[in-house]
């Protein structure tokens, strides 16, 4: 992998499917979960359509099991196998020819992302002064937007963050935190498990809500041997993901809402 961390970014999609344990594909009778229909096109169109408008992005890889899932989609300029885990798979595209820093990491089932939304992203995590960043979006922005949305929000000082399936690895540095991610990333539902990893006093402080956003991520630098930082969006869309029926049928109101609108 080559060149340096001042853009244009090269998107990873995470597209591998979960098998029949999916609760979405199964419902919707598809092998993938980003093969369901939202609005007239898969939900991994609809990703790919909104990396292809971003002034940020100049390359789109798509990382998935099975190339024939595919031929349902346009826009992508190459696909990378997946692997076991997400993590794994991260460092799989990251190895993979052709790529280059700054790398965007984001999700097949991210249904309401847009443009401006990863060039918001992008930008701000190019001007963060960091090896990783990771997007949140905080708990008032995400229930004020969407109050029937189910997220799972970590507790800290300064209020609850939900994840946003955003991730931007600015140099080779980054790579630490995907190494370190591999490890945990079993536990990124269970907020709990997930901090103790971190050791005892850590998982001390969360419990307390002595920690803000920021003193969080300064403690995983030292973890992950790079710097990483947090970037705010402000956007409730960038917190919602499509992990089960109800999300789905969000995600398509949503849509049918700005077809209309």
């Amino acid at each position: 992998m080559s060149g340096a961390a001042a853009g244009p970014f090269t998107a990873v999609i995470l597209a591998a499917g979960r098998g029949p344990d999916d609760p979405v594909a199964a419902a919707e009778g598809v092998s993938h979960k980003c093969l369901v229909d939202i609005g007239g096109k898969p939900m991994l169109q609809r990703v790919i359509d909104a990396l292809a408008g971003a002034a940020s992005v100049g390359r789109i890889v798509v990382c998935i099991d099975d190339r024939a899932v595919l031929a349902a989609v346009a826009g992508h300029d190459d696909v990378v196998a997946s692997t076991a885990t997400p993590g794994l798979s991260v460092l799989r595209a990251v190895e993979a020819p052709g790529s280059a820093w700054p790398l965007l990491i984001t999700t097949a089932d991210h249904a309401l992302l847009t443009s401006d939304l990863v060039d918001a992203f992008c930008a701000q995590s190019l001007a963060a002064d960091a090896d990783v960043t990771a997007g949140l979006a905080a708990a008032a922005v995400v229930r004020a937007g969407y109050p029937e949305a189910r997220r799972t929000y970590l507790p800290f000082r300064d209020g609850g963050y939900s994840g946003c399936n955003l991730f931007a690895l600015l140099n080779e540095n980054g790579v630490g935190a995907v190494r370190f991610w591999r490890r945990v990333e079993r536990h990124r539902k269970r907020p709990w498990r997930l901090i103790a990893v971190f050791g005892p006093q850590a998982l001390l402080l969360f419990a307390l809500r002595r920690l803000t956003l920021d003193q969080a991520f300064a403690r995983a630098s030292q973890r992950f041997g790079a710097r990483a930082k947090a970037v705010r969006l402000t956007v409730p869309e960038a917190a919602i993901d499509v992990d089960k029926p109800a999300d789905l049928a969000l995600a398509r109101r949503v849509w049918a809402s700005r077809a209309a609108g």
